[in-house]
Order: C-alpha cells, then structure tokens, then sequence
C-alpha cells in the first residue's frame, strides 16, 4: 500500500466519508452544469433514507449564468405525480453557495435532507432543483431513493 491510500484508509476509518458519487440523471439544467452529486450517508444506490434521520446533500455544479440569487426545490415523484418535498434551507446562498453567483464558475451546493417519520416507507424519484433569478434551473437532478424504517 503506498502512502496515499494509506492516507485514505486512514481517513475513513477515521469518520470521514468514503462516499461514491450517486447517479443521477440532468432533468433540464438550462443554466449549469452539474459536475457531481453525493448524498451522505448512502453506501450503495438506490440510496435508503431511514425515517428519523437527515442526510447531506453535496451538489457541484458550473453555472452558465450571473445570478443574485438561487432558490431550491424538491420533489418526490411518486408514480409520476411530484410531491412537494420541504428542505430546511431553500436559499440556495445559505447553503455553501457564495451570492451573487458568477458566470463559470463552479458551486458546491450542501444541504441537509430529514426524512421525517411520517414519510411512507416507499420507493420514489427526488427531483432537486436550484433556480437562478429568473426562475430557470441552475440545476435540476434526479435520483432514485427508498425511504425505510
């Protein structure tokens, strides 16, 4: 083992996120680009959200715009039909994202997710999107979860 991934090895065990990136499919970012998405913790994908619990949500993007602004919104699609899904913060400027936002440069956008008790255990699609000033998506994500017990 040669000493970088000793290093790595070293760093998961101790606490930090070994995390692969979850796969996700662009559902219209007119505005940005999105580079990678990670959702922590999920080990493996679809990714399962225990009720209870809150998870990190780690979004980089480039954006292809200036904007004042960001603005998130989410949704669960539950056989076709989405269903609003609220987040703490939906000010994207107050989650990570330095405002006003400039043209070609790249964002990581983090948020928490809870997933209250309430919710059904069910599988669905979340649709994660951040709005620029004029409403248009700087990005706009989608991944398959399973809400469990």
């Amino acid at each position: 083992m040669d000493v970088r991934t000793g290093f790595i090895v070293l760093l998961c065990l101790m606490g930090f996120t070994c995390a692969n990136p979850v796969k996700f499919l662009d559902c219209g970012s007119s505005s940005g680009k999105v580079a990678l998405v990670d959702i922590n913790p999920c080990p493996s994908q679809p990714c399962q959200l225990h009720k209870g619990q809150s998870y990190s949500v780690n979004v980089t993007f480039n954006s292809a715009v200036e904007s004042q602004t960001s603005t998130a919104v989410v949704h669960g699609i539950i056989a076709g039909v989405p269903i609003p899904f609220p987040i703490p913060i939906e000010d994207g400027c107050k989650s990570g994202i330095q405002c006003p936002i400039q043209k070609q440069q790249k964002y990581n956008y983090m948020t928490a997710l809870p997933v209250k008790i309430e919710y059904p255990a069910i599988k669905l699609v979340v649709e994660w999107e951040l709005r620029d000033d004029h409403k248009q998506d700087l990005f706009c994500i989608r991944f398959p979860v399973q809400i469990v017990n």
